[in-house]
């Protein structure tokens, strides 16, 4: 897995005619065109589709509540008290009869209204007199009509839209769709990917020993990967061309994500397994530090299906600077999903490369970010530390600017 800087040669390079190294903004412009638009829908049972995005608008199918009930624990009443108290109680789920001008009925929260009631008398409120038959108003105001009722259709109206397509299916959105009568929906199939770790150097375990080291990438990048898109594979390749020609090729996934073996060294096999396999390279190489030896490939169709490689550098860093850069994007344009930054100020200087845009962990403080140290490609210290990466441009930002920063990504 060597990580030596690629050369200007591109012998090596899939096919004859590699593009040239791209800026940060031209690769990940690259990455976002590269689908062409999100896979197409598919109809998920509610439990399954926490994470997808919403392929059509979630429009309701009821008026919610779907019926007048109760906000608290009381007495629904008709008409002004004092009330003749009838026997029984409302509990959720339950319903009662008409309730006749005069009267009041024991009921629960959430409970329907019985036909009839005007109000609800909260239990703090009410007092029984002795007798047990008669109920009285013992509240500081004057109960009016309507007290404590959560109306019919309050929320919203059978037909109207809730969510726009387009959004992502947190828990919250889940809850509104059964609220309002799915019990499955439509979202956009996300994409399956496999993860392909190169590297004869890497343990699984201990400490690291005779000229190896511990796998981080697998711990690293697989949460993320699981966030965009359905991680269905995460291996190790050694370094050997013919294991990686033949993972790529028979990989079923729509994104394979390899780490390490883009640069040139004498065992960096990716450009080659991608020339002997046909794809075009989208990009090969990016002006970014760090991260720059990182490509994107598409891959020969498979069954009419399209299919890309993202090639990341194997430096701990460098690859999570080429997720950002390659991964994120094409995963979240397969998603129908729009990519999620913010703006911030600088708190301090945030030191630049000279020609290249540089990925650099801040800290975020009252939306000021901050650079943090162990910023180095092979660190993961600054990167654990941090709030996400800064994109600073060429040249660095003086304090007070405004910079762009991406976050880590999450389940929903």
């Amino acid at each position: 897995m060597a990580l030596a800087t690629r050369t200007s040669d591109t012998s090596s390079a899939a096919g004859s005619h590699a593009p040239p190294v791209q800026t940060w903004e031209q690769a990940r412009s690259a990455a976002r065109s590269a689908a062409g638009r999100a896979l197409p829908p598919v109809a998920r049972d509610i439990p399954d589709a926490l994470g997808h995005v919403l392929a059509e608008p979630l429009v309701a199918r009821t008026d919610l509540p779907a019926f007048d009930t109760s906000a608290m624990d009381g007495w629904a009443v008709a008409g002004p008290g004092p009330w003749r108290l009838r026997r029984g109680e409302v509990l959720a789920g339950g319903r009662a009869e008409l309730l006749a001008t005069g009267t009041a009925l024991s009921i629960a929260t959430g409970a329907q209204l019985p036909p009839g009631a005007t109000a609800v008398l909260r239990r703090e409120h009410g007092q029984v007199d002795p007798s047990g038959g008669v109920l009285l108003d013992r509240a500081p105001s004057r109960l009016t009509a309507g007290r404590d009722i959560r109306p019919r259709g309050q929320e919203c109206r059978e037909g109207q839209p809730l969510i726009a397509a387009g959004a992502t299916a947190t828990p919250a959105v889940l809850g509104l769709a059964a609220a309002a009568g799915y019990d499955q929906i439509a979202v956009h199939r996300r994409p399956e990917v496999e993860l392909l770790v190169l590297g004869d150097e890497l343990l699984d375990s201990g400490l690291p020993r005779d000229g190896r080291v511990r796998d981080a990438l697998t711990p690293l990048l697989d949460p993320w990967l699981r966030c965009d898109g359905e991680l269905i594979g995460s291996r190790r390749i050694a370094d050997d061309f013919e294991l990686l020609r033949a993972a790529i090729s028979g990989s079923p996934a729509d994104v394979v994500i390899t780490t390490g073996g883009t640069a040139a060294g004498p065992v960096d096999f990716v450009h080659r397994a991608l020339a002997d396999l046909g794809a075009r390279l989208l990009v090969d190489s990016v002006a970014v530090r760090p991260g720059h030896p990182m490509l994107l490939a598409e891959l020969p169709a498979a069954d009419g299906r399209s299919r890309w490689l993202v090639g990341l550098p194997g430096n701990p860093l460098a690859a999570v600077a080429g997720t950002a850069t390659l991964v994120h994007p094409l995963l979240s344009r397969l998603n129908g999903r729009d990519e999620m930054s913010r703006r911030c100020s600088t708190a301090a200087e945030l030191p630049g490369h000279p020609t290249s845009t540089r990925l650099l962990p801040v800290v975020l403080h009252e939306n000021a970010a901050t650079a943090v140290p162990f910023d180095g490609p092979a660190m993961l210290r600054g990167l654990a530390l941090s709030d996400g990466l800064a994109v600073v441009p060429p040249g660095g930002l003086p304090a007070g600017s405004t910079v762009e920063v991406l976050e880590a990504p999450r389940p929903w």
